[in-house]
């Protein structure tokens, strides 16, 4: 199993995210570009992390007809990011076409980009999916579902929260790549994520991956927050 911890990158612009790498000397981080630092600083801003050394997450949440997500992620393979991701809710014609670009726009005797589908954000709530989605079943049973449909279009595996992983390895397999956003301390505030977990319980459940935000970011000490947060990831730490 992968256990990568990926820092989220919430920062407004390359100085600021520069200001934050600096803490970590030469070590070698998984990283999360979002949507707010690539609209930012875009394509030149994966080049100079990739040139550091470090892995890129790349999480733009792709849904749109299936030929512009193929012809989006045909230019985004070109990056050499390591995680992209798509939407399961575009379907499983649009994440095979997600694949279909990612292989195709990447370079020859290069590795793809591995590609996830978002099944719900873990800022959805069960009453909101059911009201405002108007899915009528429960929350659990549509992120399974959505798992689902990742594997059979192909795709590595999903994001999803901690509380659906442990269900999705029952039922695709261990292989199946979990990456897992809303993970908390027990004293840290949940601010806008709903389904939120411990890193102990993310281990447990199996989760491949999981994304910690704010509580590295913006801690007084990021670099010993992150040593923390390494070990009680890997079980050396309660």
């Amino acid at each position: 199993m992968d256990h990568s911890l990926i820092i989220a990158l919430d920062f407004a612009d390359r100085k600021e995210v520069q200001k934050f790498l600096k803490l970590f000397g030469n070590e070698q981080l998984f990283l999360k570009v979002g949507m707010e630092l690539f609209y930012k600083e875009g394509p030149a801003m994966i080049a100079a992390l990739k040139d550091a050394g470090h892995r890129i997450f790349l999480d733009l949440k792709l849904h749109d007809i299936p030929n512009t997500v193929r012809n989006a992620m045909r230019n985004l393979a070109q990056l050499e990011c390591d995680l992209v991701n798509v939407h399961a809710a575009g379907g499983k014609e649009m994440m095979a076409a997600a694949l279909e670009g990612l292989a195709a726009g990447t370079a020859g005797g290069r590795k793809r980009p591995r590609c996830i589908a978002v099944t719900q954000l873990t800022s959805t709530s069960e009453q909101q999916m059911q009201h405002e989605q108007l899915v009528s079943v429960s929350l659990k049973d549509s992120v399974l579902h959505y798992a689902a449909l990742a594997n059979q279009a192909g795709l590595d595996g999903v994001v999803c929260s901690a509380w659906e992983a442990e269900a999705i390895r029952a039922q695709i397999g261990s292989r199946f790549y979990t990456v897992t956003p809303g993970i908390r301390l027990g004293t840290d505030e949940v601010q806008d994520q709903k389904r939120v977990a411990t890193p102990q319980f993310a281990r447990n459940a199996g989760v491949s991956a999981i994304v910690v935000g704010r509580s590295i970011t913006r801690a007084i000490d990021p670099l010993e927050s992150y040593t923390k947060w390494m070990k009680m990831w890997r079980g050396e730490l309660e």
